[in-house]
Formats: structure tokens, sequence, C-alpha cells
């Protein structure tokens, strides 16, 4: 962990492999009741160019359980705290120039990996403000219909890289929110990737086969993608 001081409490781990020039940021966003640790191991499976930041949500529902918003699931679905959601995504915003300042970060390659609330936090920084992100791995999540009115131009969004996946007896996230998100972002001009899987509210080596190919890709290529009907993977 570091000493500096941060907006956000985060564990890093420095690229694997040498680059030229400053390396890419994998910023990574835990779910509902985690901690800055869940996801982390996880960076060992991914690009080795990479230099991984995993941070803590700054909401304590108890010790060694975090949130970026207050959620109540109820029988005709979610309710949550917008007010809380928009400071998170503020609060995002400036860890993201934190982080890339101190470590000396390549500010045009930033990627957001997000897991159930995290994945909600990931669509909604790159959707508000797409100038900040490279690319979105969205896992398990949903968009906020709180962000429609904050969402940016189509000529900003044009192109910008997303992978969306989602388990099909996810019983936290249902799949129809998997599905909306999928149906969200095609009707937007980003590039989109969506994958669904035979499993519940986690990852499994298949996913994470998918996104650590898509990241690869990523990072070998432009950062902008021509605009294309999205790359669809029902389980």
């Amino acid at each position: 962990m570091t000493e500096r001081s941060f907006s956000l409490t985060h564990l890093i781990r420095e690229p694997r492999r040498r680059v030229e020039g400053r390396p890419p940021l994998l910023l990574l966003l835990h779910g509902l009741g985690s901690y800055e640790g869940d996801l982390f191991p996880l960076a060992e499976l991914l690009d080795p160019r990479c230099f991984v930041v995993s941070a803590r949500a700054p909401l304590t529902l108890q010790p060694g359980a975090y949130a970026w918003f207050n959620v109540q699931f109820l029988p005709h679905g979610l309710r949550i705290q917008p007010g809380e959601a928009e400071a998170s995504r503020q609060l995002l915003l400036r860890f993201i120039d934190e982080v890339v300042a101190a470590y000396d970060l390549d500010p045009e390659r930033v990627y957001l990996m997000g897991f159930s609330q995290g994945a909600i936090m990931s669509c909604s920084v790159a959707l508000t403000e797409p100038e900040k992100v490279a690319g979105v791995i969205a896992m398990s999540g949903r968009i906020l219909p709180e962000i429609a009115d904050r969402t940016a131009a189509p000529e900003r969004l044009r192109g910008l890289p997303f992978i969306v996946v989602h388990g099909i007896y996810d019983d936290v996230l249902p799949i129809a929110y998997g599905r909306a998100s999928r149906n969200l972002l095609a009707g937007l001009p980003v590039h989109l990737t969506y994958h669904e899987y035979r499993i519940g509210h986690h990852t499994s080596p298949e996913s994470l086969r998918d996104i650590a190919e898509w990241l690869t890709a990523r990072l070998d290529g432009p950062r902008r993608l021509a605009t294309a009907a999205p790359a669809a993977d029902e389980a």
C-alpha cells in the first residue's frame, strides 16, 4: 500500500514487462462490500505491461467492507443513493489524475476494470468523461440511469472501447442488467464487445481469458476504434 497522500487508499503493482515511454494504467474497482485486495490477484492474469492500481471505495460499510455508494435491494428493483454515486464518480476522476501524475503513467492509456458496483462506476466515469479513459472492462455490472443527463456527446464517445461480461445465472445483478447495458451501449458510437457466460455473480477462467485478450488487443492497437455493431456472445 502506498504511503503518499491520495484521494483513495489503494494497492499498486508495477509492470512485469518494461515498455517504452510511460506505462498504461489499469485501475481496478471492486464491488459492494469488498475491498482493494479483492480484484488485485487478477492483475497477474492480465497484460504485463500495465501499471495496476486497485482502489478502495470511500464508504465504509464495516471493517474490511467498502462501497462506492449505498444501495437497497428491493422486490421491485434497486434503490441507490445518487448523491453518493456522483461523489464517487467525481472522486475517481480526481484519483485518476493523482495516480497518473504520481506514478508517471500514460494519461492516454487509462483502462478501468470494475466488478459489480465497480463496473457501474467504471461505466459512469467513461460515459461522462470519455477523454479520461482508453477503455472499460465492465464485469457483472449495470449502467446507472442517473448518469443519462451527464453522458457525453456522441462525438466525444466515438470509438471508445467497452467490454461487458455477465453471467446468465447472476442472482445479484441479473442478466437483464447486462443485456440492458449492451443495448444502451449499442445505441452509442462506442466500440462494444459483449459476452455472456453460464456463471453467477463472479468471474470465470473463460471470462478472464476473454478480458485478457481484449486488453492486450487494445494495448497493441489504436486508442479509439471504428464504431461497429457489438461483438456479442450469448451463452
